[in-house]
């Protein structure tokens, strides 16, 4: 959700309401439960003021480790998984995560440890207590 942010409001959400300036960003960014909880919290707000009439799509292709947000980022190793799509943003991040550590493609490897190493699951812990969504689902393949 983050995508439809200014640049301004993405620096707000990535160092955790500390700057508004892009060119700072990198002096203050949070502990990384800080930063998940603080993009939480901007999806909360973004819901808000949308409403529940929204279709969340995820398109899984062309992963790479880094944040769509870098201009310059790792090349991807991860085979296409497809496109997600769900009412509940919650569960449509939880399916695109779980198939990530589901595939059968070696190239997951490095996003798994991203992942991890950034403590991304806990973004949809919170998430899911601020009652954005939850975090089950029922994955329904079409072809």
């Amino acid at each position: 959700m983050l995508g439809i942010a200014s640049a301004d409001g993405k620096a707000w959400v990535h160092t955790a309401g500390k700057t508004t300036n892009p060119a700072e960003l990198w002096n203050h960014i949070p502990a990384d439960s800080i930063f998940q909880e603080s993009m939480a919290e901007a999806c909360e707000a973004i819901i808000n003021h949308i409403g529940d009439k929204v279709v969340y799509i995820n398109v899984d292709n062309n992963l790479s480790i880094d944040c769509d947000c870098n201009g310059n980022p790792d090349p991807a190793e991860l085979a296409d998984l497809g496109i997600f799509a769900s009412l509940d943003p919650v569960a449509v991040d939880r399916a695109c995560v779980d198939a990530v550590r589901q595939s059968p493609d070696h190239g997951k490897q490095h996003l798994i440890e991203r992942i991890e190493a950034r403590r991304a699951p806990h973004l949809l812990d919170y998430a899911e207590q601020l009652g954005l969504g939850k975090q089950r689902y029922n994955l329904v393949e079409i072809k």
